[in-house]
């Protein structure tokens, strides 16, 4: 059986629905970051990264939400989570999943994770500062540009989906109005409508 390590608030809500989605056995199991479970030796051998998302699979682990994503697809093809017959079609999907986790995630850790880039608390604040501005910039070209409609793809449920769900529910948060991104804000509502996604959302608030 597959086995999650997940936490609340972050990416690893988008691997989370795509099992769902899928179908797939899994276990789900939460590190408390609260108490920073994900720095411990007990995790630190599962993900040595201390991060999550991490899939624990019968070949070995799996890491970084654009991967895990692609092997959920690949590995219930039935659900057509993906377009794995059009090598192009699965290239695109593949490049819209790269620039949430390459860009978007990493305009929205600015807020959070400065000590990564900086030493200097003045460059944390200026950070922050920037963040409204960049995620807010990012989701005029997703909602421009990148958005098929009414799914990320197209007509098409992928697993792009999840993952922009998931990115999309932190907007407030860093402090951008999903209003400007009308498109964006209808996807997300419909997403919470989803079983799966439902189902997954109760799982991680309790």
């Amino acid at each position: 059986m597959l086995k999650l390590f997940y936490a609340p608030g972050t990416c690893s809500l988008a691997s989370h629905i795509a099992l769902e989605e899928a179908g797939a056995a899994y276990e789900a199991r939460r590190v408390d970051f609260a108490k920073a479970e994900q720095t411990t030796p007990e995790y630190l051998a599962i993900n040595p990264k201390g991060r999550v998302p991490a899939l624990v699979t019968d070949r070995g682990i799996l890491t970084e939400t654009p991967a895990i994503l692609a092997y959920v697809a690949q590995s219930f093809p039935e659900k057509r989570l993906a377009p794995l017959d059009d090598p192009f079609e699965f290239a695109r999907l593949q490049s819209f999943l790269s620039y949430l986790c390459s860009t978007v995630h990493v305009a929205h850790a600015h807020a959070r994770r400065g000590p990564r880039w900086a030493d200097d608390p003045a460059a944390h604040e200026a950070m922050k500062a920037k963040v409204p501005q960049n995620m807010g910039d990012c989701f005029a070209l997703i909602e421009s540009k990148m958005f098929a409609g009414p799914f990320v793809m197209g007509e098409n449920y992928t697993i792009a989906d999840p993952y922009l769900f998931t990115i999309a529910n932190w907007l407030e948060g860093d402090g951008v109005d999903p209003g400007r991104f009308p498109k964006v804000l209808d996807h997300r509502n419909r997403m919470v409508a989803r079983p799966a996604v439902a189902k997954v959302l109760a799982a991680v608030q309790a």
